[in-house]
């Protein structure tokens, strides 16, 4: 098969089946996000709680995903997939059940909320570590797999919100549960179809917080992943809350409905798909560290934009904007930790890599839902992308150690000459 550079993980067999279940999975994911976020507004219309159910959702990741980094580090990694999956298609089940009857309460969206972060702090390092197996024999198509794959999760990010507040609109909120139930169907069925070959990697004896100190010291002691994570915690705390205010700026600000709902988050989504298709065209990892800040501080700055926008279409591409940033930021820096880590630490450091950018978006909502409760959501939004901005600036400092620091492992693993 003959494909573009830019798609080359695509000839992994594995790949191909792993891309389109998560493909599927993950709009379905989206359909029940936006349900769980509108449902929520329309039973309890408080801020507080949107930022509250976001909260139960990543905190898990924050709590969990060094544990969980450390466990998938020693496990088989489909089968780790196997059983998240399916104890997400049991807590989606349940939530249908509870919304088809009627029965749904703003605590049912919150507990749900929880059970589901739970699952997904397991996932997620499985998830990141299981692309080497993938592309097996083909590590030097590592870096577009990760790309192509954040491509995927941020083109479910588009597509997902806009089907789920059209769905929303037309069916009701049921349908979208049950859409979302039935696309964990085609991420189990592609896990069925791979031909894996475990990777067999070396484990000292080491007790289980021994096992987890690794991975913090790795992280830690070498200044461009610490530098980076630094970054992305604090992009991921003043700038993800957006999400979770979206019901408020679409009902209150924009007058509108679901619709406008999915059109907000979809746009938000459709930028950060278009940064992921940046980053698959991209060579080699040489350069991410210095897009960093770059992309930091577009997504604070437009951000700070769309909080005063007033008009819908003066926010769309402002919010494109802020999506598009966020997730370069992300997708950087998964990329460059990816590629050098040893494998190790290799779901470990990517365990640590959710605690900052998925596990930092929960104390963000959090603390976003309870300023609002004072100042107002506008200028909640506004103060976080300003402070993105700082953190930006603080890296720019750091940038000429970052790259004297990176130089050597870039030139051992053959990414420069030497």
């Amino acid at each position: 098969m003959i494909l573009p550079h830019s798609l080359r993980a695509f000839h992994h067999r594995n790949y191909r089946l792993f891309f389109f279940g998560q493909g599927v999975s993950q709009i379905g994911t989206w359909l029940q996000l936006i349900a769980v976020g509108w449902l929520m507004f329309r039973l309890s219309g408080s801020a507080f709680l949107l930022g509250l159910a976001s909260f139960a959702l990543q905190i898990p990741f924050l709590v969990l995903a060094p544990v969980a980094g450390v466990w998938v580090d020693r496990a088989r990694k489909r089968r780790v997939l196997y059983a998240t999956q399916s104890t997400a298609l049991a807590q989606s089940l349940a939530m249908l059940a509870l919304v088809a009857t009627g029965t749904i309460r703003p605590w049912h969206l919150i507990v749900g909320n929880l059970v589901l972060g739970v699952v997904n702090a397991f996932d997620a390092p499985a998830r990141q570590s299981f692309l080497i197996e993938l592309v097996a024999g083909g590590k030097e198509d590592l870096p577009n797999a990760i790309a192509l794959s954040s491509a995927l999760m941020n083109g479910a990010r588009f597509v997902g919100p806009m089907l789920g507040g059209v769905v929303i609109a037309s069916f009701g909120e049921k349908w979208a549960f049950a859409l979302n139930s039935a696309s964990y169907l085609a991420v189990l069925g592609a896990l069925a179809l791979m031909r894996i070959t475990s990777r067999t990697v070396a484990h000292g004896a080491e007790s289980l917080r021994e096992r987890l100190l690794a991975g913090f010291r790795y992280v830690w002691g070498f200044l461009p992943a610490r530098s980076a994570l630094l970054l992305l915690a604090a992009v991921s705390f003043t700038t993800q809350p957006y999400q979770s205010l979206m019901p408020w700026f679409a009902k209150q600000m924009f007058h509108g409905d679901s619709r406008t709902l999915g059109l907000l988050i979809g746009a938000g989504g459709f930028g950060a798909a278009s940064g992921m298709v940046y980053l698959a065209t991209r060579p080699s990892v040489r350069g991410l560290l210095r897009l960093l800040p770059v992309s930091g501080a577009i997504a604070g700055a437009s951000l700070a934009g769309f909080a005063f926008s007033g008009r819908l279409w003066v926010a769309m591409p402002l919010i494109y904007l802020t999506g598009m940033g966020i997730m370069l930021t992300a997708a950087s820096t998964n990329t460059v930790l990816q590629t050098v880590v040893e494998d190790r630490l290799r779901a470990r450091v990517a365990a640590i890599y959710m605690m900052a950018f998925v596990g930092m978006s929960p104390l963000g909502a959090l603390a976003a839902g309870s300023l609002a409760h004072y100042t107002g959501a506008p200028a909640t939004l506004a103060i976080g992308g300003l402070l993105a901005i700082a953190a930006a600036a603080a890296y720019v400092r750091k940038l000429p150690a970052i790259r004297r620091e990176i130089r050597p492992v870039y030139e051992r693993l053959g990414i420069v000459a030497k």
